[in-house]
Parts: structure tokens; C-alpha cells; sequence
């Protein structure tokens, strides 16, 4: 017989949950497992919105099981570490991002790709190594293998370094590995939401020279004025993508709506890289007679590695980075989601957990 999520595990937890594919969510208390001697256990503070969630939620991926603790922008303070911990201390800034496990023995373990595990454990709605389900950071506290606990600098505010555990690491990771991180070179972003906006601060911090791409006009200002893109094109705009033709090194796509490919493929150079990073739920059309002439490339690259995303924190820290966030009370989840599915947010919506949460 079933466990119930309240007993399965002895440390008693609170959260927010879906409990079938409406996506409502609602409080709900379950439990964590007690700190094992390489886990970190600490306090969530705050847990970044992120549009996966909102599929989740709904079960839009056909994988969600419920009830459902969606959540993988974590942060909060350190409360206990176990016996072997080697790199945390109770007191540390930590946040957890998409994932909490991995088999620690193929290739992509072994070369720091634990997103490329085949058996990677995601932070929630996944069955951990005990057989128990993961939950995420819509709750008051978190339990992690040390080694999918990611340290944030003191210098980066809590709140706005939540979402970068995945909408940052979703965008530096591309960036660095197909070489678009050089200055001087020419990188479009496609669409300007959570995940495009940190793609054009990390470009920019990078030195490269960042074209927003978008079918919304009105994102003009916004995109140069207070993100400091150097060009913006309207993508339904004929005559600005004619102009824009052959002049891009690369473009990370962002977009999870179906869109067509042909003019973004139009606007790289010979070599040139189309990265896609957005999850439509449709399959694309994929023109190949234009990436034969130029030698370009479509490819697609999912969050990064533990190490990379350590690497993108401290990047951040470093050039003063964060997301731009509306910080929003628990109980305001539900009006968050619909907002969210209308794209009505500037940029992600963070959970005030340690102020808001409160069990019943």
C-alpha cells in the first residue's frame, strides 16, 4: 500500500501542489527525507516561476505524476549538513536548479553533463533513488545531494539570482559552448521573456554585439533602453529581416510557441548557429535547403552541468546580473500561472516563500 507524502519521509514539509492536470494549485504538507551524511538541508527563501511549471502543472508533457510540488529556481539559507559534506557549512546561500540526481558514472557524468545523464533526477516529479517522488521548491524546505547544491555569492541578492538556477544557466550554457561568447561577435535572442532577457545580459556581459528578435514592436524600447541591445527587429517586418540577412554569427531562440525557422536560418552567416533553447510542443518544420548553402547549423542545448552552472553564479556575481523579477506572495500562485500563460510578467515571477509560506 501507498505511503502517504506526509509519512514517507520524517522531516514534516509544507508546500504548494497541483493534485491533478487543471493546474491548481493548493497548500499541501508532505515530508522530506532527513539529512543524509552527503545532504545539504536548508530553508527555501525564495523559488523562481518557471514556464515548465506551468506544463507540469497541467501535465502538458504527459510525465507529471501528482500530487505535483513544482519548483526548480530554489534558494534559501543552509540548516544542516550531513557527516561528509565537504564544500557547505549551516549559514551558506545554496539554490538548487532543475536537478537533484544523476548515475555519477557515464560519459556525461564523468565530463560534468549530469543534465545529460540518462538517468538524471529532476527536482521534482521524478522518483529519487529510494523510490520516493522528488518534490520541488514551492515548499519551506529542501533536501539535496551536496553535489547538485550550487553556492550563490554574497554579492547577488537572493530574490533575482532564484530563476538564474535555470532560465540563466538555460541561456550561458549555449552561449559558451558553441563558441558565441566572443567580443565582437553578432548574437540574436529570440524572444524576450524570462529565458530571453538573461540571454541578452549574458551576451552582453560577454562583449558581444545582441540583436533582440521579436514579434512584439513594443518591446523596442524595452530591449535597448533597459537591457542594452544594440538592434531590434520585428521578425514579421519583411523589410528589417531582408536588411538583417547574413549578419549573425549566432542566435539563441528562446521561443516554446511554434514559429517558423526559415528567417531566423536567413538572418546567420556562413557557419553560423541557430540554438534552440524553447520547448514547442509541436514539431517545427526544418527547411535543410538553407542550411546547406551556408553551412549552418540548428541546434539545441538543455540547462548545464553542475559545474557550468557554479561557473554562470559566480559570472553573474561578478557582472552585477540578476533576473528581472515580480516577487509575489504564495497564495498568489494560481493568478501568477494565468498570468504567465498570457506572458504578462516582466520578467519571472519569484516566490516570497519564507514570508508567505505558512502551514495551516
Amino acid at each position: 500500500m501507498a505511503v502517504c507524502p506526509e509519512q514517507e519521509h520524517p522531516t514534516k514539509a509544507f508546500g504548494w501542489a497541483a493534485r491533478d492536470s487543471s493546474g491548481v494549485l493548493s497548500p499541501f504538507k508532505f515530508s522530506r527525507r532527513e539529512t543524509g551524511e552527503k545532504d545539504v538541508s536548508f530553508k527555501v527563501l525564495y523559488c523562481g516561476i518557471c514556464h515548465s511549471d506551468l506544463h507540469m502543472a497541467k501535465n502538458e508533457w504527459g510525465s507529471s505524476t501528482y500530487p505535483l510540488v513544482p519548483g526548480h529556481e530554489i534558494v534559501g539559507v543552509v540548516t544542516e549538513v550531513g557527516s561528509k559534506v565537504e564544500k557547505f557549512k549551516v549559514g551558506d546561500k545554496v539554490g538548487v536548479g532543475c536537478m537533484v540526481g544523476s548515475c555519477h558514472s557515464c560519459d556525461s557524468c564523468a565530463n560534468n553533463l549530469e543534465n545529460y545523464c540518462p538517468k538524471m533526477i529532476l527536482t521534482y516529479g521524478s522518483k529519487y533513488l529510494d523510490g520516493t517522488t522528488t518534490y520541488g521548491g514551492y515548499s519551506d524546505v529542501m533536501v539535496a545531494d551536496e553535489h547538485f547544491i550550487v553556492r550563490v555569492p554574497d554579492s547577488l541578492p537572493l530574490d533575482g539570482a532564484a530563476p538564474l538556477l535555470c532560465a540563466g544557466i538555460t541561456t550561458y550554457s549555449p552561449l559558451r559552448y558553441f563558441g558565441l561568447d566572443k567580443p565582437g561577435m553578432h548574437v540574436g535572442v529570440v524572444g524576450l521573456g524570462g529565458l530571453g532577457h538573461v540571454a541578452v545580459k549574458f551576451a552582453k556581459a560577454m562583449g558581444v554585439k545582441v540583436t533582440v528578435i521579436s514579434t512584439s514592436p513594443n518591446k523596442k524600447e524595452e530591449a535597448i533602453d533597459h537591457l542594452h541591445a544594440d538592434s531590434f527587429l520585428v521578425s514579421r517586418d519583411q523589410d528589417q529581416m531582408q536588411a538583417a540577412l547574413g549578419t549573425m554569427d549566432g542566435i539563441i531562440d528562446t521561443v516554446s510557441a511554434v514559429h517558423p525557422l526559415l528567417p531566423l536560418i536567413g538572418l546567420l552567416k556562413s557557419h553560423g548557429k541557430l540554438v534552440m533553447i524553447g520547448a514547442p510542443e509541436k514539431p517545427l518544420e526544418l527547411p535543410v535547403f538553407p542550411l546547406l548553402v551556408g553551412r549552418k547549423i540548428i541546434a539545441g542545448s538543455c540547462i548545464g552541468g553542475i559545474k557550468e552552472t557554479q561557473e554562470m553564479i559566480d559570472f553573474a556575481a561578478e557582472h552585477n546580473i540578476t533576473s528581472d523579477i515580480e516577487i509575489i506572495p504564495i497564495d498568489y500562485l494560481n493568478t501568477a500561472m494565468e498570468r504567465l500563460l498570457k506572458a504578462d510578467v516582466r520578467y519571472r515571477f519569484v516566490i516570497d516563500v519564507a514570508n508567505t509560506l505558512k502551514a495551516a
